[in-house]
């Protein structure tokens, strides 16, 4: 996954590019990096690993080394950019979120009559952003090279760009399934993943780019260089999960969504006769909280925090590289309320369930504290599917999803032909799915949120949502 931020202002604004890139530190944990443009220094640029530790640690002296009247910066999990660009379209910096799946057919493609080259990582990996600023270059000008490179990506690609004028080009990508929000402040105007980065920066909102929009962003305005395409697809998973509570996609707020979510689930397990006997509805923290008290205020039973993630020192599990120690971390932080847990009937509300890793410690964390009954939901369907959209953090390949590695357990790869019965509670196959998982974590109870369920959370046409992660379907 990615975030990134730009402003173009009357005044130096690397300080506040700074802050706007720190608040996407929720999108990615490997590389981070920003540059400025400049009218004496021309464009600067700093790139900094963040594996082990927080963006603003490796950015805080930004502004001692970088000044500019425009700047752009990202958080990622791919490769170190932004990258600096020389080309015939002149000198710029380019940030590329997103994911291409025909990477390695382009790049034989553009070295086969091009007479370039590409900067080969380990394994003969070329860089994405490089790639993409190679398609651009094709054309002779940024707004015909962009839409080339939309056309030809088999993926996802939301392209951001600093000229040395210290104009921002920004796409958002074709299909849409990444935000560009615009925002505008008494003297500036900025881009960015999270529309609250700005507002925080005293910027209101100024619009969202349409699927495969360009935009030129100066300290004039915002121009419109190209109009949105008319289909969209935009990610579910960014309101059930990777979205930030205060974070509003489309015009839904994820915090308000998550609510709606968990109220909707204890709705369906009300029709269902199937709300568990239980003291507390928890939340699985953090993200999983929302969706809890959703569940609770619907369901009238109390909501409450039997263990506390102690967030000080590790705020996140994910960070260390090898999953035994994230799993370490992740145990290391659950801080119980013994009170809250001895001798209870619990039932945790999740935002997802996706490998499972963690799942047979927490539940042996709160037995081990006393935990009379774990109850499980999870706030989205089974994840059948890994994104090929998208490169979310630690990347997962559809065998170490939890719920479709049990089917191929059960039934071989021909019981992938019946996701839809699995995903139906109703169903021998959903029963025996949700049976299976419960003998093996331990659980008393499991259920998933249905399709209809989430997508009614979000509230915008089922049309204009991806949900390939669950159904295999855009």
């Amino acid at each position: 996954m990615g975030g990134f931020f730009g402003m173009t202002a009357s005044r130096d604004c690397v300080q506040d590019v700074f802050f706007g890139v720190d608040y996407h530190s929720h999108l990615g944990t490997k590389t981070a990096g920003m540059a400025a443009a400049d009218a004496e220094l021309g464009l600067q640029r700093e790139i900094h690993s963040i594996n082990n530790s927080l963006f603003r640690t490796k950015f805080e002296h930004i502004t001692d080394e970088m000044k500019g009247c425009s700047a752009i910066g990202s958080i990622n999990d791919t490769d170190p950019q932004p990258l600096l660009i020389q080309s015939n379209l002149g000198t710029y910096a380019i940030i590329v979120t997103g994911k291409i799946n025909n990477a390695d057919q382009l790049r034989d493609q553009f070295l086969s009559f091009s007479g370039g080259h590409f900067n080969a990582m380990s394994g003969g990996k070329i860089d994405m952003t490089e790639l993409v600023s190679a398609l651009i270059d094709q054309k002779s000008s940024f707004v015909e090279g962009i839409r080339f490179a939309q056309k030809v990506i088999d993926g996802t690609a939301l392209i951001l760009i600093l000229k040395n004028d210290g104009h921002i080009i920004v796409a958002r990508d074709r299909d849409g399934r990444l935000p560009v929000h615009l925002g505008k402040g008494a003297d500036c105007y900025c881009c960015s993943f999270e529309s609250f980065a700005y507002r925080k920066l005293d910027c209101e909102d100024a619009g969202e780019l349409g699927p495969g929009e360009i935009a030129e962003i100066s300290v004039d305005g915002i121009k419109r260089l190209s109009p949105p395409l008319e289909e969209m697809h935009i990610c579910s998973f960014l309101w059930s999960y990777y979205g930030y509570p205060t974070s509003s996609y489309e015009g839904v707020n994820v915090e308000l969504m998550r609510c709606r979510n968990g109220g909707i689930m204890a709705d369906n397990d009300k029709n269902d006769g199937k709300v568990p006997d239980v003291d507390y509805v928890c939340g699985v923290p953090d993200s999983g909280t929302p969706h809890a008290i959703g569940y609770a205020n619907e369901s009238h039973i109390p909501f409450a925090r039997p263990y506390i993630k102690y967030t000080p020192t590790w705020s996140r599990s994910f960070t260390p590289e090898h999953q035994s120690e994230r799993n370490k971390v992740a145990h290391m932080k659950q801080i119980p309320v013994a009170e809250l847990i001895d001798g209870k009937k619990l039932m945790f509300v999740d935002d997802s369930i996706v490998r499972g890793t963690q799942l047979r410690e927490t539940v042996e964390f709160l037995k081990q504290n006393g935990a009379a009954e774990v109850h499980m939901r999870s706030a989205c369907p089974p994840i059948m599917f890994g994104c090929k959209y998208l490169n979310f953090s630690r990347a997962t390949g559809d065998g170490d999803l939890l719920t479709h590695r049990i089917i191929v357990e059960l039934e071989g790869e021909g019981g992938l032909e019946h996701i839809d019965e699995y995903c139906d509670a109703s169903s021998e196959r959903g029963k025996k799915l949700r049976a299976v998982i419960c003998e093996r974590f331990g659980f008393d109870s499991l259920e998933f949120q249905t399709l209809e369920g989430i997508e009614k959370a979000i509230g915008l046409d089922r049309c204009k949502l991806c949900t390939y992660c669950w159904n295999g379907k855009e």
